[in-house]
């Protein structure tokens, strides 16, 4: 471990680990785990290569957009090193692609612009060269651009002959998603490791290389249109509808000893069986990759040494198939365990709140009296929300009144503004003494109750608090069809 100046300087130098239990005996099986990279993922050593690489060029002009068309990692390496330098970023992802992965790129600054999943993903890398031209903005170019396997040569590879120095390496597995990878590692491990065999694994029902077709192209190298043998598959990352430039030049330059097609559902038992069989969270790439790994293995003799690319965390996959049948709630095995022993459980009331914590334990005072009335009869702010900071049904209400642009007073009880002398306690007090309602939120509506959370919600749907709200002048944004429910966390959704 080390310090480091910025979170880019913690790029690379990633670990390689051994497989104990899913290799056959005899084999040296080993992964390279990718998801320690900062962001989680391989595609942060192509991000931080493409924008130093424009940078140093002149192409990247400081305060200029980026934009770049991605699945998913790539944008979010890009929004790591984009948040780090200082330029806004811009990326173009097909629909279909896991919704965990646009809220992170999302939270880490960046704008995300989906295209149609019909269009795949030549038409998300149409779509990111459109608005590069259309407004001046720098397109990494992933695909074509020869910085993404530059990195890799500098890193991914120095990396691995490090590990095995002194060591045999007879086979490195990996997929493709853009090439950088393979051409930038399979490059420098033919010159400086050729016994070491490169194997490129594909989705069995889409095998581009496999085929043996060649990719139609653009004179700049892009695609032109989709290649006739890519069918969808599960593999998110790897194989897109097109063979990229970089791997068209690993091809060319003779850099791939054989391909091997990996099964699709093959992939997502391995991954799980990776996770639980020894403890790496890997996505489905990574378990395909290992797949590959393998049926090497299976035929290879005593004392073969192979390495495997796992490029990303499993957490990019939780909206996927890879995570079908992982439930929400207990099981009934769960729920078993859970009733083993008496207290702290969902179906007994075995744990009581002694009197003196309970809400509204506090003695009503004038002051506090005063505050609530005040507040509730307010012409000026005619909707008020008593509440509680961090309360998810706060929050589901929070998030409402944010979506329809709706002006609040939020009175949030247990904020440091409330905490001297525990006026936010002595302000509760007064509001159940006023309500009869011990729960929070409790919301009015130019001086009328309407509630809680629920309550506001089912009063939504009717109309009522519109109507409220337009007889006292609350500027708020109509929508028709809006289940307000949509607005709680899925924990708490009733339905």
């Amino acid at each position: 471990m080390a310090k480091f100046d910025n979170i880019l300087d913690a790029v690379g130098r990633t670990p390689v680990v051994r497989i104990n239990k899913l290799g056959p005996p005899g084999i040296n099986l080993h992964v390279k785990v990718e998801a320690f990279n900062p962001m989680g993922s391989v595609k942060d050593r192509l991000a931080l290569g493409v924008i130093e690489d424009a940078e140093r060029s002149g192409k990247l002009k400081p305060g200029q957009t980026v934009i770049e068309a991605t699945s998913g990692n790539t944008g979010i390496g890009l929004a790591m090193v984009c948040a780090a330098r200082g330029y806004p970023l811009v990326v173009t992802m097909a629909e279909n692609f896991s919704v965990e992965r646009r809220k992170i790129m999302r939270f880490l600054g960046a704008k995300v612009v989906l295209t149609p999943a019909t269009q795949r993903g030549t038409g998300m890398l149409a779509k990111a060269v459109e608005l590069a031209e259309t407004h001046g903005w720098f397109l990494c170019r992933q695909f074509e651009n020869e910085a993404n396997a530059a990195i890799h040569s500098r890193t991914t590879a120095l990396e691995i002959l490090q590990d095995f120095e002194g060591e045999r390496l007879d086979y490195w597995v990996t997929g493709f998603g853009t090439g950088g990878t393979l051409k930038g590692t399979a490059r420098v491990l033919k010159e400086k490791r050729p016994e070491t065999k490169i194997i490129v694994c594909e989705p069995d029902n889409s095998q581009l290389l496999g085929s043996g077709i060649a990719q139609a192209q653009q004179s700049d190298g892009s695609p032109d249109g989709s290649h006739p043998a890519f069918r969808p598959h599960l593999m998110q990352g790897w194989s897109p509808d097109f063979i990229p430039k970089l791997t068209r030049d690993a091809v060319a330059m003779r850099l791939i000893d054989d391909m091997v097609p990996v099964n699709g559902e093959n992939a997502l038992l391995l991954t799980r069986e990776l996770a639980q069989r020894e403890g790496i969270f890997a996505g489905i790439s990574g378990g395909a990759t290992l797949t590959g790994g393998l049926h090497i293995a299976q035929s290879a003799p005593r004392g073969t040494t192979i390495l495997c690319m796992l490029p990303d965390t499993g957490e990019r996959y939780l909206t996927t198939p890879l995570f079908d049948g992982i439930p929400i709630e207990m099981t009934e095995e769960e729920i078993d365990i859970s009733r083993s022993t008496p207290n702290y459980r969902f179906d007994t009331a075995s744990c009581s709140i002694p009197p003196q914590a309970a809400p509204g334990a506090e003695a009503v005072t004038p002051e506090a009296q005063a505050f609530v009335a005040e507040a509730i009869a307010d012409r000026r702010r005619p909707v008020v929300m008593f509440a509680l900071e961090w309360c998810e049904f706060c929050w589901s209400v929070r998030r409402l009144f944010a979506d329809r642009k709706i002006p609040f007073r939020d009175i949030s009880l247990d904020s440091t503004a409330y905490q001297e002398g525990n006026r936010g306690g002595r302000i509760r007090a007064a509001l159940i003494a006023r309500t009869s309602f011990r729960t929070i939120p409790q919301v009015f509506v130019g001086g009328e109750l309407i509630g809680g959370c629920t309550e506001l919600f089912d009063a939504w749907k009717e109309g009522r608090v519109q109507r409220l709200m337009k007889e006292h002048g609350v500027p708020f944004q109509e929508r028709a069809g809006l289940d307000p429910y949509s607005f709680l966390p899925s924990w708490l959704h009733p339905r």
